[in-house]
């Protein structure tokens, strides 16, 4: 059996699950509502507050899929109970951000600025910026694949480079650092 496909998933006060027709399975608690549709080899059963993920054999096919459904229903519960949050640092001279409802405001080097529509499960907050720190955004969200695909794309408009570490990296992300170039000896 896989190590993470046979732990139970508990849920929380206020969550309810139920799997559908086409074993499609959907969550739905105080944050939102969240469904994820599950192979039909996969049996999802809901046994009071414990949902339970098995399958038929153990075949590579079925084990690599066991584990996999069993973490994308744990993350959509603690999603709709608790929800996500992901904080990026804006590091770089002039570099600054600023959240106008669903549109984020970014200054990031470039001869323009650049404007970025969030979806509306997301919410974006900028912290207060003190002098001689970086600009802070934090993305929160009940979906964790929505929230990890928007932080990846607002990462790739401007990726960390290895020599100042100027760009957009996650809070508390260790960084690469190379050295640069250094006088030659002669």
């Amino acid at each position: 059996m896989s190590r993470i496909g046979k732990l139970p998933v508990n849920l929380p006060a206020g969550v309810t699950i139920s799997v559908g027709s086409d074993n499609v399975v959907k969550v739905k608690g105080p944050l939102g509502e969240l469904s994820q549709k599950v192979d039909a080899d996969i049996r999802v059963a809901v046994e009071g507050n414990v949902v339970q993920v098995t399958r038929p054999t153990d075949q590579p096919r079925h084990r690599s899929m066991h584990g996999l459904y069993r973490s994308l229903i744990n993350n959509m519960v603690t999603g709709v109970s608790t929800g996500y949050t992901i904080k990026q640092e804006f590091v770089g001279v002039g570099y600054r951000v600023e959240a106008k409802g669903q549109i984020l405001e970014m200054s990031l080097g470039y001869s323009h600025d650049i404007h970025f529509m969030l979806p509306d499960e997301i919410k974006a907050v900028t912290e207060a910026v003190k002098k001689g720190q970086a600009p802070v955004l934090c993305l929160t969200s009940y979906d964790k694949q929505l929230i990890g695909m928007v932080a990846a794309k607002l990462r790739s408009l401007r990726k960390p480079e290895p020599y100042k570490g100027k760009g957009i990296k996650f809070v508390g992300e260790q960084l690469r650092r190379k050295a640069g170039k250094s006088a030659s000896a002669k």
